[in-house]
C-alpha cells in the first residue's frame, strides 16, 4: 500500500469518526469467512457499518479529531474491526450481543475491545453489558417529557372528572329541592 494511499484512508477514516458519534472496536478474529459474512449481514440489518482496518491507521485518524481517544490505544492490538452507529450508541452493543446469542451460549466472539460514545471511552469486554442498557437521547427526553406532562395531565384529568361530579352534585340538589 503507498503513502498516498494510506494518507487517503487516514482521511476517510477519520471522516467517518466524524460523522458517528458512537463507533465500538470489536475483534472477530478466529471467523470463518461465512462467520465474518454472517456478522457483516447482521450488522447491516441492524443499521450499523462494520469495517477492518489496520490498527496503525485507526490510531491516526483518532488522532487527527478533536477528542482525545488515546485511552483506545491499548485496545488497537491485534485484529480490530470497527462497527459504526450515527444514532444510537447502545445498538453496536447490542448487535455483538444478539450475534453471540445466535452463535451459542459459551461464544465470546466478536470481542468487544473499546468504544466511543460521544467523546467518553470505554475499554474491555466487561464495559459490554452496561453498554448495551445505555438509553440513547431520544429515549432519554421522552422519559423527561413524560415525567413533565404527567403532573399537568393528573391536574387536567382530575379537575375534569371534578367538573362531573360537581355539576352532577348541583343538578342532583337542585332535582331535590322541586
Amino acid at each position: 500500500m503507498t503513502r498516498e494511499e494510506k494518507l487517503e484512508i487516514i482521511e476517510g477514516l477519520t471522516e467517518k469518526f466524524k460523522e458517528n458519534p458512537y463507533f465500538y472496536i470489536a475483534d472477530a478474529s478466529g471467523f470463518s469467512v461465512a462467520q465474518v459474512n454472517a456478522f457483516r449481514r447482521t450488522c447491516f440489518e441492524k443499521g450499523v457499518e462494520y469495517k477492518v482496518y489496520k490498527n496503525t491507521l485507526i490510531k491516526k485518524a483518532l488522532e487527527n479529531l478533536d477528542a482525545d481517544h488515546s485511552a483506545l490505544n491499548v485496545a488497537l492490538k491485534g485484529f480490530s474491526g470497527i462497527i459504526f452507529s450515527k444514532e444510537t450508541g447502545n445498538l453496536p452493543a447490542n448487535v455483538i450481543l444478539d450475534f453471540r446469542k445466535k452463535l451459542g451460549k459459551k461464544e465470546t466472539r466478536p470481542v468487544f475491545k473499546g468504544a466511543s460514545i460521544d467523546s467518553d471511552v470505554f475499554v474491555g469486554e466487561n464495559n459490554l453489558e452496561m453498554l448495551s442498557t445505555l438509553k440513547s437521547k431520544q429515549e432519554l427526553l421522552g422519559e423527561v417529557i413524560g415525567l413533565l406532562q404527567s403532573p399537568m395531565s393528573n391536574l387536567v384529568s382530575a379537575l375534569q372528572s371534578g367538573q362531573n361530579t360537581i355539576g352532577g352534585l348541583v343538578k342532583a340538589l337542585s332535582e331535590r329541592e322541586q
